[in-house]
């Protein structure tokens, strides 16, 4: 069976950063599902799609080209050959991403794709719906969380790295809309596997929680 670690989560929890750093340990690829998603919602815009309606959906998704390339540890998103891995980092295109994620022929082919790269083994993959919808079979499931105004901080953070400046009330509103549209959905919601290590990362240093989940996997 192939080897599969999943790490599963809400947005901001600092899923994309921890999977990046268990996979360089590991020797693993890295899988960000979420960049799938956000390249396809990315590209729905673009074309004006009505996510609304099933044809324009199959037509849209018929003509998106989507390839994950690792380059230096990282994941470069390619979409219909160009790169749009900054442009689709978003707190625009994040929503954008819930939204299009919840629809089932999105959903079905990505799906497929992820458990194509899966098949290769040793992967780390991380989304929301990884440990119980895509990998139910993963070596190892995690679940990483942390409080939505921590997430926020983070994220304004982030953002204010970037030259970017953005409120931290309306990071906080963006992520907890991003939290409710993710688990309610009917097709996959964002929940942990009943069988996944949950992690509270609130006042953990990422080194702390990839030391933890590298030392879990070690006991299995």
């Amino acid at each position: 069976m192939a080897t599969v670690i999943t790490i599963d989560g809400p947005s901001g929890g600092g899923k994309s950063t921890v999977s990046r750093m268990v996979a360089a340990r590991l020797g693993y690829a890295y899988l960000d599902t979420g960049a799938m998603y956000r390249a396809v919602g990315l590209h729905a815009r673009n074309r004006g799609t009505d996510l609304d309606d099933e044809a324009q959906v199959q037509e849209m998704l018929d003509s998106a080209e989507l390839s994950l390339t690792p380059v230096d540890g990282d994941t470069r998103v390619l979409l219909c050959g160009e790169d749009v891995s900054e442009a689709i980092r978003s707190a625009e295109m994040g929503l954008v991403a819930s939204r299009i994620s919840a629809l089932p022929l999105v959903r079905a082919k990505l799906t497929e794709l992820q458990r194509q790269i899966g098949a290769r083994g040793n992967v780390v993959a991380e989304g929301r719906d990884m440990g119980t919808v895509v990998f139910p079979d993963a070596t190892g499931k995690f679940f990483l969380m942390a409080s939505a105004d921590e997430r926020a901080h983070r994220r304004v953070e982030q953002l204010g790295e970037q030259g970017e400046t953005i409120s931290h009330a309306e990071i906080l509103a963006q992520i907890e809309a991003r939290d409710l549209a993710d688990s309610t959905r009917a097709l996959a919601p964002l929940k942990p596997a009943s069988d996944a290590v949950m992690i509270d990362s609130t006042s953990m240093a990422v080194s702390e929680v990839v030391n933890f989940i590298v030392d879990q996997l070690a006991k299995k």
